[in-house]
């Protein structure tokens, strides 16, 4: 491929441990590297210092970025070099855990130091519940909301097979339960073919 098509994959596992979520991450960029040009990089929540929100507004005024200095400092400049993203969460209560709110809200910093920072960017989603029906697709919603908040683009794998993005179920045995799911594989994969060619098509619009 030329350079007009390789394209820069970001994942984001928004879990507290490194085990379902950080596995479909891990199998997104696997998958993307197999089958297109791309380079990846990988963040993970497990056992970072993230801190909260407190809409402070310290980033609309000073426009320096968060006024919490901690382990998201390392995310910002990995989603801005990242054409494309795919964020994973768990499935907490129904919907996304707290550690991948807290990515999302926080990136408001950047937006606030320039509001077209993720502009046009392509972003996915993945959910992992314990259940088969238990979540996964209200928080997979709750991503793409954040995508169209922050004017990124965003894409499911389309009908008859994927939707909304990967939906897991990892029936409480971590890695080895989402790995054994053949049906949240097939749409993880689907949704990373719609995530690069769509990523793909908007660089040679450029």
């Amino acid at each position: 491929m030329s350079d007009d098509t390789s394209i820069r994959l970001l994942g984001i596992s928004g879990s507290p441990r490194k085990k379902s979520t950080d596995y479909v991450v891990n199998e997104a960029l696997r998958f993307a590297q197999e089958k297109y040009d791309v380079e990846v990089e990988y963040f993970s929540a497990s056992g970072k210092n993230m801190k909260f929100c407190i809409h402070c507004d310290y980033c609309v005024r000073k426009k320096e970025g968060c006024i919490h200095k901690d382990d998201l400092v390392e995310l910002y400049d990995k989603m801005l070099w990242a054409d494309a993203w795919i964020i994973g969460t768990p499935v907490y209560q129904g919907t996304l855990s707290a550690q991948t709110k807290t990515i999302m809200d926080r990136c408001r910093a950047v937006v606030a130091r320039d509001p077209k920072a993720f502009m046009n960017k392509v972003g996915a989603a993945a959910a992992v519940g314990g259940d088969r029906i238990g979540g996964q697709e209200p928080a997979i919603q709750n991503i793409l909301n954040f995508y169209i908040i922050s004017e990124m683009i965003p894409v499911g794998g389309g009908s008859f097979g994927s939707n909304l993005g990967g939906t897991f179920w990892s029936q409480d045995k971590g890695a080895e339960g989402v790995a054994e799911d053949s049906e949240g594989i097939r749409s993880l994969h689907r949704t990373v073919n719609k995530m690069i060619k769509t990523a793909i098509a908007m660089k040679t619009l450029k």
